[in-house]
């Protein structure tokens, strides 16, 4: 028995048993794929393809991570301005309050009041605790204009459209507020002179922020309905959204309460 091996001069003889089958797989196109791989254009057509397209990947990768920390950000910077307004809010509501209340805890229910003449005669009379009334008025001037201050931070139309109500109702008792000493700044903030107040017809300053429909009233209303605006956006959630940015989530638990 003899054996005859016959000499090849390639490697392509190892795949030439594949033929010509399906689709094309193997013979001549398969022999060109694999001398595009040996001399190295095939990993190169890779490199690029791949490459740029994981390079656009990352890119938008990269820029929607930049755009959600912007929002994050800007989400953290509006909730401080959000906390800050309901706090001045509440502050100026609270000074309000004060002037408003009835009785005899009232800063305007009139006291006994001692004074002693060139002779050291002792005199008894009933009257306004003025230092106590500008105190209360001094408070209220302060926290005003913290709200105004605060609000110029908060971008939020129905605090804004309620400070410029409060303002308003500033504005509408102008030349009551200056009798008593209270001027009204070019930036909506408040001036109060102690002098002109002490000065002042203790029953006109209490005309003005002491009852029902009174300004110190209405600024008291309007300043809770800012605390609340502020509080409901300071509170809301949020979803971030394929924008780069948020939207509010208002909860609605209430309306799947009666299936539970």
């Amino acid at each position: 028995m003899s054996v005859n091996i016959q000499a090849k001069p390639d490697m392509s003889f190892m795949f030439s048993s594949l033929g010509s089958g399906a689709a094309n797989v193997a013979g001549s196109n398969f022999l060109a794929d694999y001398a595009s791989i040996k001399n190295g254009s095939y990993a190169k057509l890779m490199k690029a393809y791949y490459g740029g397209h994981a390079g656009s990947a990352a890119k938008s990768i990269a820029k929607s991570s930049v755009e959600k920390n912007k929002a994050e950000t800007k989400s953290s910077e509006d909730k401080k301005a959000y906390s800050k307004v309901q706090t001045s809010a509440d502050g100026l509501k609270e000074a309000a309050d004060a002037l408003l209340s009835t009785g005899s805890k009232s800063v305007f229910a009139q006291k006994d009041i001692t004074t002693k003449d060139e002779n050291g005669v002792e005199t008894t009379t009933k009257g306004y605790d003025k230092e106590a009334i500008y105190k209360a008025v001094n408070q209220f001037v302060t926290n005003y204009n913290s709200v105004i201050q605060a609000t110029d931070d908060a971008e939020n139309d129905d605090i804004s459209r309620r400070t410029g109500n409060m303002m308003n109702a500033t504005a509408s008792n102008l030349k009551s507020l200056l009798a008593i000493g209270i001027n009204i700044n070019k930036d909506g903030t408040l001036d109060l002179d102690k002098s002109t107040l002490m000065d002042s017809e203790m029953s006109t300053v209490k005309s003005l922020f002491n009852g029902n429909g009174s300004y110190g009233y209405r600024v008291s209303a309007q300043a809770s309905l800012i605390g609340y605006a502020a509080s409901r956006e300071a509170n809301n959630g949020s979803f971030y959204t394929t924008k780069g940015t948020y939207s509010k989530n208002f909860s609605n638990g209430n309306l799947f309460s009666s299936t539970l």
